[in-house]
């Protein structure tokens, strides 16, 4: 059985495969979505952060979800961006740890990372994040007076090991846990929107972000862009293929407004193999192009599976792009405005 959990802006569409028959339910609808993250390891237990209704857990795999009782971010700091006890309780962010699915993560806006080891009753704040030397030059463009954590990602051969996206403003790691941090290593992208590892590398590390495609090879230590062929370079999704960590597909557009909004959306999906110029994806069953927005992406766990998400509808490949389908989900509709917030996929 395949469950794929789709994040939209306003719901969470949870579609499940069962002897190749595809069945819809819908939840949380009228929140703000921002992120999504469910374990194979705990697979009834899913995380969707919302923009004005915190964090929101289900432990029934998504037919019912409850708040989590957490004041995340309660008071800005005086003098933050010129703003003096300003509540926020956006989370932007959200992951389940590999080695543990008890030990999850949560980015928020302001930017700040909270770590919880029980699968979410508690949290603690893991402080420090904003004084690094860099902090007081990040900012999100459609709110300059603030900045969020827009991605987590936690090492899967070393569990303290965690790797955060700051849009925008840096790539910051801590090799423990949250306990202390470090920023702008060697080649690093300034505007990461989303992270990936690979379970079959240990150091590989994948950045889509607003100012290009990154890889380190060194767990976040260095990076190189590898870039030819990559015609659009606001990169939102990454996405290596499960069976081979040299091949990558991430989407991407020319700019922020070419990859959000429908109405003025152009996007694109890009693949590259074995150290080849990206290639784009093109005639193969994937909607892109003009009135497409950039697509979430998500692996599955077979070689080659990969599922993408835009206003068009849920797609599926099992080549690793060479052909796709449409996954015939029963509320084709609810995607066609919206830009995907977040996707995960449990099984094949």
């Amino acid at each position: 059985m395949t469950t794929v959990y789709a994040a939209l802006r306003d719901r969470v569409l949870v579609c499940e495969d069962d002897d190749e028959e595809w069945t819809t339910t819908t939840a949380l609808e009228g929140y703000d979505l921002e992120s999504l993250a469910v374990s194979p390891a705990a697979p009834e237990r899913v995380f969707v952060g919302t923009f004005e209704g915190g964090l929101q857990r289900s432990t029934d795999g998504g037919d019912s979800f409850e708040s989590v009782e957490t004041e995340f971010v309660p008071e800005r700091e005086s003098g933050f961006g010129g703003a003096e006890n300003l509540e926020s309780d956006a989370v932007t962010a959200v992951t389940v740890s590999p080695h543990d699915p008890d030990v999850v993560y949560v980015g928020t806006e302001p930017s700040r990372v909270y770590r919880s080891t029980d699968g979410g009753d508690s949290w603690e704040h893991r402080d420090g994040l904003t004084d690094l030397p860099s902090a007081d030059s990040w900012f999100f463009p459609p709110r300059p007076h603030t900045h969020h954590v827009r991605w987590l990602e936690v090492d899967p051969f070393d569990p303290e090991r965690l790797y955060v996206g700051i849009e925008a403003g840096a790539f910051v790691l801590s090799p423990d846990g949250g306990e202390s941090w470090r920023e702008r290593p060697e080649g690093s992208r300034r505007d990461n929107h989303s992270l990936a590892t690979h379970s079959d590398r240990e150091g590989l590390v994948y950045s889509a972000a607003g100012d290009g495609f990154a890889r380190s090879t060194d767990g976040g230590e260095s990076w190189d862009h590898p870039q030819e062929g990559l015609d659009h370079r606001y990169c939102w999704s990454v996405a290596p293929d499960p069976g081979d960590p040299d091949a990558v597909l991430v989407s991407s557009a020319s700019g922020a407004g070419s990859a959000h909004t429908a109405s003025s959306a152009e996007s694109y999906v890009y693949r590259t193999s074995g150290g080849e110029p990206w290639e784009r994806l093109e005639d193969v069953g994937l909607p892109t192009g003009e009135g497409v927005v950039r697509a979430e992406l998500a692996a599955g766990t077979e070689p080659g599976v990969v599922y993408a998400a835009t206003n068009r509808g849920l797609f599926r490949t099992a080549s690793f792009g060479d052909d796709w389908e449409r996954v015939p989900v029963s509320r084709p509709g609810a995607f066609e405005t919206q830009a995907p917030r977040g996707l995960a996929v449990l099984g094949a």
